[in-house]
């Protein structure tokens, strides 16, 4: 049944919750004073810019921009919604939350994603149920104790089995009452083409959920139990299943991971199983698609910035492939990356099987870096000849020209040069050319840096990267905002002295206004006359982004509430004073008027725009000024 939750109950939520123990989950996080930085989950870098503040229970990256609170963290590293983000740290902390039955309008309401994790709940259950408790299911647990799987294994990964027949998972949940809309949304039937109704996606195959790292079932994969095609299955993307984020076993694996600083990565379910039944619980498994820049990213969160990546793949064409492809994602990603391919014949499942875990982690332990890798497989598949050295160079040109590390990159030139005993200049030259081609596709196609996406309009950077011209202008707007938010002894003069009406930046005039409108509140509900509640103490930072809705005034929120500042009194009303006496002086008619004038010369838009706000503003503070003045006089007179 869905939810409602109070605002008192998120807040009681919110004032248990330890956002340094939340974020630490999937962040490799250290002490900086009195904050924790780590490298940003949500975008690729090889110096920490993560922050995360324990005293005000806020997130920001100084790199990408993204901040927010731990609700907000979590929705936007695991893709949920905010209820679901509230009900998930409530678990954690043990804190039950009242359910109430919801209105058909709140009904209408209901997060698509919350209808989906459902209907994968309840098709996991009935795939559990048919593989231990039907009849039809034995030939299927035959099957797994034939590969070897044992009842803590299929317990643990809540392995199923679907049946043979069209339509068993389709009336088993149009009996529960579930709509055929988000039934066929979810990947797991299929609507009929040459009449009406739904078929099963998956039919007699075992069956693996798929898990996110809070445990919630986000998509399935199926394996036959014989040599039919396709020998895999698995579900479609969904709003709730992304195959480029999504590895399995990562729920299980994470902690492991951070404790090892090593993560291995396999390509079958079974693969999987087979490491975790033998100890190796560290690993995990791609999801029927190559690995991805979203992958390493989630990965380099648990083992961090100096961990390693294993790749575990059979000594075929394939995983010589899939090598190939992931030099360059390793590189971007800063990650630290070995090949493990295994004996001719072996694949990760029967390798360990037959030899044990010591024998899988001796061959770990001897694992090359990814270009050794390829350099050795490139010297036995064409020989010590003319035309086999050519070959090699030819082959391996790409992968070197995808090192953006210049100093990596000359060593391993350099070792392909000895080892072929061929000059370093014409290797060089061949690299070269290809750097050449592969810059001027990226630059013909146009790649930009990464921001976040609310900030990718025409024209406009953050404002709270640091490295934007209009962060000078508006610098001391900006550490007034960081001063109310850190300070909140200021608040009264700030509203007194019309501070905010002085403001040329228009969101940060709006988080402002905010913060005052939020102190309102605090003092009209929860203090006593005279009380000041101040904003640095506690989560109030984090509560009061609850009334917030724009991301990117969260994010500069945060990124202003983290900035270090010692405040005290009497310099903060010398820089209100400062500025609004500067500010007035630059409103002066003539003065504003005359740049207006330059700036539609220029054809400056978004200075021109910036000054007719300006100007509107000046018109409003003199009316204001003017009522002031007469209201004095009525109260003299």
């Amino acid at each position: 049944m869905a939810i409602f939750i109070s605002d008192d109950k998120i807040s009681e939520i919110r004032n248990t919750t330890d956002i340094v123990d939340i974020i630490s989950d999937v962040v490799s996080l250290k002490k900086a004073g009195k904050n924790y930085i780590g490298l940003c989950p949500f975008h690729t870098e090889k110096t920490p810019s993560f922050n995360v503040s324990p005293d005000k229970q806020i997130f920001h990256c100084f790199g990408c921009g993204i901040g927010g609170d731990v609700f907000s963290f979590l929705m936007k590293h695991d893709g949920l919604s905010f209820p679901e983000a509230v009900r998930i740290v409530a678990t954690r902390y043990g804190i039950e939350i009242p359910t109430q039955r919801l209105s058909p309008g709140q009904k209408r309401k209901i997060n698509e994603r919350e209808n989906l994790l459902n209907v994968n709940r309840q098709a996991m259950n009935y795939f559990r149920h048919s593989l231990l408790e039907r009849a039809s299911g034995k030939k299927a647990m035959e099957y797994l104790n034939k590969r070897g799987i044992t009842k803590d294994t299929i317990e643990s990964f809540v392995l199923g089995y679907v049946p043979e027949g069209w339509d068993n998972l389709t009336n088993f949940l149009i009996k529960k009452k579930m709509s055929s809309t988000f039934l066929e949304k979810s990947g797991l039937i299929i609507s009929r083409k040459s009449s009406s109704g739904h078929y099963d996606r998956f039919r007699n195959r075992i069956i693996f959920p798929i898990f996110n790292v809070s445990r919630q079932v986000i998509g399935f994969g199926g394996r036959v139990m014989d040599d039919s095609d396709p020998k895999y299955l698995n579900s479609p993307e969904t709003p709730v299943y992304n195959k480029s984020r999504s590895l399995y076993g990562l729920n299980m694996a994470k902690d492991k991971c951070r404790e090892s600083k090593t993560v291995f990565i396999v390509e079958g379910y079974f693969d999987l199983l087979a490491l975790h039944q033998h100890g190796i619980i560290n690993s995990v498994a791609t999801l029927g698609t190559s690995l991805t820049m979203d992958h390493v990213r989630i990965l380099r969160g648990y083992i961090g910035k100096t961990g390693r990546v294993v790749l575990v793949y059979d000594s075929d064409d394939a995983g010589l492939k899939a090598a190939y492809r992931s030099i360059e994602i390793f590189d971007k990603g800063y990650v630290d990356a070995r090949i493990l391919v295994l004996p001719t014949g072996y694949d990760p499942d029967s390798y360990i099987f037959k030899f044990g875990k010591k024998s899988f982690m001796d061959a770990f332990s001897r694992a090359p870096g990814i270009i050794p890798f390829l350099i050795d497989f490139a010297e036995k598949k064409h020989g010590d000849s003319i035309e086999g050295k050519i070959r090699i160079i030819s082959e391996l040109k790409g992968p070197l020209a995808a090192i953006k590390d210049n100093v990596a990159r000359s060593l391993y030139v350099k070792e392909l040069s000895e080892r072929l005993g061929i000059d370093e200049t014409a290797i060089l030259e061949k690299v070269r050319d290809i750097s050449a081609k592969n810059k001027a596709k990226e630059s013909k196609i146009g790649l930009k840096p990464i921001y976040p996406s609310n900030l990718q309009k025409k024209g406009k950077k953050s404002e709270y990267y640091g490295r934007t011209s209009n962060e000078s202008k508006n610098r001391i707007e900006r550490q007034i905002i960081a001063m109310m938010l850190q300070f909140p002894k200021i608040l009264h003069e700030i509203k007194e002295r019309d501070v905010l009406d002085c403001f040329v930046d228009s969101n940060l005039k709006s988080i402002g206004q905010s913060i005052l409108d939020y102190k309102e509140k605090l003092y009209n509900h929860d203090r006593a006359p005279g009380d000041e509640h101040e904003f640095a103490n506690g989560n109030r930072v984090s509560e009061f982004m609850n009334f917030i809705d724009d991301q990117e005034k969260k994010s500069i929120i945060t990124s202003l509430a983290l900035e270090e500042e010692s405040w005290e009194l009497e310099g903060c009303i010398k820089l209100i004073t400062q500025f609004v006496e500067t500010s007035r002086n630059r409103r002066s008619k003539g003065f504003i008027e005359k740049q207006i004038k330059e700036a539609e010369e220029k054809n400056d838009q978004e200075l021109l725009i910036k000054l007719l706000i300006e100007k509107q503003n000046m018109a409003v503070l003199k009316q204001k000024q003017k009522m002031a003045l007469l209201n004095r006089s009525i109260r003299e007179a």
